[in-house]
């Protein structure tokens, strides 16, 4: 059923108040909901009016196939691409080994065998693929019990509007210290938050993921990014003279400031763009519930008491598993807490995190009467997941054939090569080197693999200009990260499609692109100018770390 509660149709009311022509009648804009993509009626709501890029962008978006076929017509693309190049002696050199990488040819006996041998083991194997599954249980039992939707409604009626939004893109962000545990969390439950504001949930989906994934690499904290990413630069710095190691915390004031920088612009994007263009879309679902008054009734409070009594002395015993100097969860050789089996190990510690409390508060309400009230809530998130693992089947296999044909390396090594001889220096090389690797990220997903073949070229380059291996990461963590969320290529926008499809199943890739492409470019360019900010007062860009090297 549509649903719209009247709080949701006062706001609807109030952002096209003042608005004129450009949003039209809302009564118009019902019946013009019919078209849900938006590509006939509403052009003034992408771009400015149907001349805008991104209106470009939304409708030649909309003609694309499912992405099933995409990139089964890609997996095609790639096999044929493999022949071709392969014949032509296509290659390139690892900077790191000094290997030569030549292109390896998929239209052969031996392509063919590893395909038949390796499909069942790329999609099983697929990392993101048991990282949702597991997620995704887990909040179905806090979701279905109704424990999520009574927190949300409290946050809705409890916090500031104005700091909801900056909130939603600051948590994304942090949700790097999990993996990629943040990108599974964040935007179904800003699409929930959004709901209970009486906004529509698909404008949440589209920033708590714009907030997951373009800043990806920001943290308050030190994630699992900082540790990999200083690793391979320390193997290179080990092999120059007066350079020291890159530590894990090189780069953590400028994340700290950047993280503060992408929910203020995260949340402007969100105000004055994603939830205008958002209001043409109807949404469905039974779990959009009404607003209400935000109060609680005296079932709900004992369940939320139990709920957070629960959750209290869970946290309590990861604590215990955690801080001690011998705990189990800390690396059992540094008895460091990153890397750690708790970092490595977050996603079932927030399995549990969601579904411990869940249960309580299920158990509490009579939402669950028995056990196995539970495994129907957990199927019930695997049922709204079936498109996904469909779709996962064919997207495992183009990662695994982009890799077996080496293109992946050859074009990352080609792009760098590019750079090196344009022979430019200082800010205006800044920027080009952070704008290749945003536009590279668009194909190659792996953030390691791109600094693998990156860091030997450019780390030692720029230390004869006198810049410090830490500011190099920097710049090439600004790039690698802004163009996740627009990516269609993304392993994780699949899952946004899919769960945008459960609100409105006419939404297209266009629009969603069209709708994530400003958080990308808004967002790099604020990124860029901070960058630069700290640049031309030269600030500490970490612990000990500066922008220059210090002698």
């Amino acid at each position: 059923m549509h649903c719209r509660n009247d709080q949701f149709s006062k706001i609807m009311a109030e952002n096209n108040k003042g608005r004129g022509p450009a949003n039209g009648d809302p009564g118009k804009n019902e019946q013009k909901n019919h078209d849900t993509s938006g590509l006939k009626d509403n052009d003034n709501l992408i771009g400015s009016g149907s001349k805008g890029i991104l209106r470009w962008i939304e409708v030649m978006g909309n003609k694309l196939p499912h992405p099933f076929w995409m990139f089964l017509w890609i997996c095609i693309f790639i096999v044929v691409l493999s022949g071709v190049t392969s014949l032509l002696g296509v290659n390139a050199t690892d900077p790191a080994t000094g290997i030569r990488v030549d292109a390896q040819n998929l239209i052969s006996g031996e392509g063919l065998r590893r395909f038949i041998e390796e499909m069942v083991t790329n999609f099983a194997h697929f990392a993101p693929f048991g990282l949702v599954l597991v997620m995704l249980m887990g909040v179905s039992i806090a979701e279905r019990s109704g424990l999520l939707t009574v927190v949300l409604r409290t946050v809705a009626f409890s916090v500031p509007k104005q700091i909801v939004l900056p909130v939603i893109f600051i948590i994304g962000a942090c949700g790097n210290i999990g993996s990629d545990a943040g990108i599974v969390i964040v935007p179904p439950i800003a699409a929930l938050i959004f709901a209970q504001m009486g906004l529509n949930p698909i404008a949440g989906l589209i920033a708590g993921y714009a907030g997951a994934t373009a800043g990806f690499t920001a943290n308050f904290f030190i994630a699992g990014t900082d540790v990999l990413l200083a690793g391979i630069s320390s193997e290179i710095t080990s092999q120059m003279a007066g350079v020291d190691e890159v530590s894990a915390t090189a780069n953590w004031y400028f994340m700290i400031a950047s993280t503060l920088l992408l929910g203020a612009g995260g949340a402007f994007i969100a105000k004055r763009y994603t939830i205008p263009a958002c209001n043409r879309f109807e949404f469905s679902g039974s779990d959009i519930t009404e607003t209400g008054t935000g109060k609680l009734t005296d079932t709900e409070r004992k369940g939320l008491r139990r709920a957070g009594l629960s959750l209290l002395a869970y946290i309590i015993l990861i604590t215990l598993l955690v801080v001690p100097e011998s705990a189990p969860l800390r690396n059992q050789e540094t008895g460091g807490i990153v890397p750690s089996p708790f970092l490595r190990g977050l996603i079932p510690i927030l399995f549990f995190f969601f579904a411990i409390p869940g249960y309580f508060y299920g158990k509490t309400t009579g939402v669950i009467k028995e056990p196995n009230d539970i495994l129907k809530q957990m199927e019930h998130g695997m049922k709204e997941l079936s498109g996904y693992i469909v779709l996962m089947l064919v997207v495992a296999q183009f990662i695994n054939l982009f890799s077996w044909s080496n293109l992946d390396t050859i074009l990352a090594i080609t792009g760098a090569e590019f750079l090196q001889a344009t022979g430019l220096t200082g800010p205006v090389m800044f920027t080009i080197f952070m704008i290749l690797i945003a536009v590279l990220n668009i194909f190659l997903g792996s953030g390691s693999a791109k600094w693998a073949i990156f860091a030997p070229i450019f780390i030692p380059m720029l230390a004869q200009l006198g810049y410090s291996p830490a500011f190099v990461q920097l710049m090439y963590r600004v790039g690698d990260s802004i163009t996740n969320c627009m990516s269609p290529l993304y392993v994780y926008f699949p899952l946004l499609l899919g769960w945008i499809h459960k609100y409105n199943k006419r939404i297209g890739i266009g629009t969603i692109v069209s709708l994530l492409v400003p958080y990308a470019v808004i967002l790099f360019i604020m990124w860029v100018i901070l960058l630069f900010v700290w640049y031309g007062f030269n600030i500490p860009i970490g612990v000990g770390e500066t922008i220059h090297i210090t002698q």
